[in-house]
């Protein structure tokens, strides 16, 4: 289970990484982490130090390098930039705040910082570790990680029923049958896994099944669209594909830690 949970966790860093990596080129937020706050001051910098600390966080995970840690202080920090970044932006600057949609590019966020405490979840603890009070603390959003990450993948199948037309052109053409109603089974499998695995029911099962969906989104929608616009809109496609890799690997260390749990009781 280890060597499941290890390639979950690089998985995971990827995807993270390649999301954020193009900030530093670009000398700007990405729009999965920080909103456009009109006259915000030393926006490259704070970029560029954001891309540094994330990446010197993956790096710690991938390599167990006082990887529990790293992890609840990447939580920390994404669900930081989105409490106090998306979720002020949206209700006092977006203009369509009541619109499901303008929300999805921040729920991203909410879903990584979930997926950083899932992450955390699954090392071992170290009971000679000296913890400050502020790991003691994020040590406490531990249970709440699969939570955060949820509500993204509901409410982005939510987006698939009221945004079908929207959605359902990225349905590639040599799939059969109606794009609309794959995009709608598509949002009700997002819905009846993300309930799932919140309330428990068949967990593991529910979290692998969301994990292989999301994986095979990656190949058979993102890659052929970072592929054809590698560079548009400041690496979107490109991004989209790596968060698709993170999810993936998030839903499956969901699985893999709930195995963990039913091994030890």
């Amino acid at each position: 289970m280890e060597k499941f949970k290890k390639a979950g966790r690089i998985a995971y860093c990827i995807g993270l990484a390649g999301m954020v990596f193009p900030q530093f080129f670009y000398k700007q937020f990405g729009n999965n982490f920080f909103p456009a706050w009109p006259h915000l001051p030393w926006t490259a910098f704070f970029a560029s130090l954001f891309t540094f600390i994330v990446l010197i966080a993956c790096i710690a995970i991938v390599f167990e390098k006082h990887a529990r840690i790293a992890a609840l202080l990447l939580g920390g920090l994404l669900l930081v930039m989105y409490c106090f970044g998306y979720v002020p932006y949206e209700i006092l600057l977006a203009p369509y705040a009541d619109h499901l949609g303008t929300w999805a590019d921040g729920l991203k966020e909410s879903a990584l910082a979930g997926g950083a405490f899932v992450m955390a979840g699954s090392f071992p603890v170290n009971p000679n570790t000296e913890k400050s009070k502020c790991i003691k603390w994020l040590e406490k959003l531990i249970p709440f990680g699969p939570l955060f990450f949820c509500i993204t993948m509901v409410l982005y199948g939510v987006s698939h029923l009221l945004y079908t037309k929207y959605i359902s052109p990225l349905v590639p053409h040599w799939v059969p049958g109606s794009p609309n109603f794959w995009t709608i089974f598509a949002g009700a499998c997002l819905i009846g896994s993300g309930l799932a695995i919140v309330f428990g029911l068949k967990r593991k099962l529910a979290a692998l099944l969301l994990a292989v969906m999301i994986f095979i989104w990656l190949f058979t929608i993102h890659i052929p669209l970072s592929i054809a616009d590698p560079f548009g809109a400041n690496a979107n496609s490109i991004v989209s594909a790596f968060s698709a890799l993170a999810f993936s690997a998030i839903a499956f260390i969901i699985a893999c830690n709930d195995e963990s749990k039913s091994k030890t009781i």
